[in-house]
């Protein structure tokens, strides 16, 4: 081809643009990294009964591998573990291996591991990154321990190199049982069910996505509902709705719990207690342990919020059977 061709295509405007598109997304793609926090949600489900753990990924990628911190929180137990293992950055491919995470079935006084493998896919988009897979169980324990679905957020704000690298330099190994003592019933307020007035709230409780983490059936119309921090106390302030009312506002959650007598609406099939965000306290998401009584039975629910998503208890109620 003559040299006056290929030159006349190259100055083509059009053909100018589409070089310079491809070369943003080329430098584009090359940037992105798994580096960085990253929060979200793993469930498993089986026999029609579904867990969830709530989990907390610091990952720092070099060359082809990578290497971190993984917290979760499942029922009363938090465990903190350094994880490793390879990061294909043309496929963006996450894999961490040899991670202990509490079998779904274990049982309050006696929890059993499953060894598992992190698979991951870091997927970009306008609304953020995202990092889905699974927690897989090694071959052994395939038809023992199911895998268990995930996909977590990065959060850009707080992913910043100094952070990143003082949490890895710093981590220490935890692994705690929690359930609240006779210290931890004391009442820090009780709530009267009523509803609260503050148009702020209510409008951004509205936008945000309402999420049905956990549904109940309670023997009772009366029920006690105590609110507390879940795990350490870092500055999570939340509000109540209940069946879309704001019935707390603005309470911080601490180790003493925060009180609510509900009645349930009999007309109402699925009664729904919401847990707003106010804040994502020092160590996002905004976490909470919520204990309701039904005077018969006690459940022990772990809710997580955030700036997006409104953390919700389904609550029925159970009729006797002739």
């Amino acid at each position: 081809m003559p040299a006056g061709r290929i030159f006349a295509d190259i100055t083509d405007p059009m053909k100018q643009i589409t070089l310079l598109l491809a070369l943003v997304i080329s430098l584009h793609g090359s940037s992105q990294s798994v580096f960085g926090y990253w929060y979200g949600n793993a469930n498993v489900k089986t026999n029609n009964s579904a867990s969830n753990y709530m989990v907390e990924l610091v990952l720092q990628p070099e060359k082809n591998h990578v290497k971190g911190i993984l917290n979760y929180y499942f029922k009363n137990t938090y465990r903190s573990l350094q994880v490793q293992g390879n990061y294909d950055a043309a496929s963006r491919q996450v894999y961490l291996y040899n991670i202990p995470l509490t079998y779904y079935g274990s049982l309050v006084n006696f929890e059993v591991d499953c060894i598992m493998n992190l698979r991951a896919t870091l997927r970009v988009s306008q609304e953020g990154s995202y990092l889905t897979g699974a927690f897989v169980s090694l071959p052994e324990h395939k038809y023992v321990c199911p895998d268990v679905n995930f996909s977590f957020k990065m959060q850009a704000d707080i992913s910043k190199k100094d952070s990143v690298l003082k949490a890895i330099s710093e981590f220490k190994e935890n692994y705690q049982v929690w359930k609240p003592g006779i210290e931890d019933t004391l009442v820090q307020a009780t709530v009267i069910q009523r509803k609260v007035i503050n148009p702020v709230i209510e409008k951004q409780y509205s936008e945000r996505e309402d999420v049905v983490l956990n549904e109940i059936e309670v023997e009772s119309d009366s029920l006690q509902v105590s609110v507390y921090d879940n795990g350490e106390i870092d500055g999570d302030i939340i509000s109540l709705f209940f069946n879309k009312t704001l019935i707390v506002f603005n309470q911080k959650l601490t180790h003493k719990s925060l009180r609510v007598n509900l009645v349930l609406d009999g007309k109402v099939v699925g009664n729904e207690l919401t847990m707003f965000a106010e804040n994502l306290g020092l160590i996002p998401p905004n976490t909470a342990l919520v204990i309701i009584s039904d005077g018969k039975n006690r459940f022990e629910l772990r809710l997580s919020s955030s700036l997006e998503k409104n953390a919700t208890i389904r609550i029925k109620r159970k009729h006797a059977t002739n």
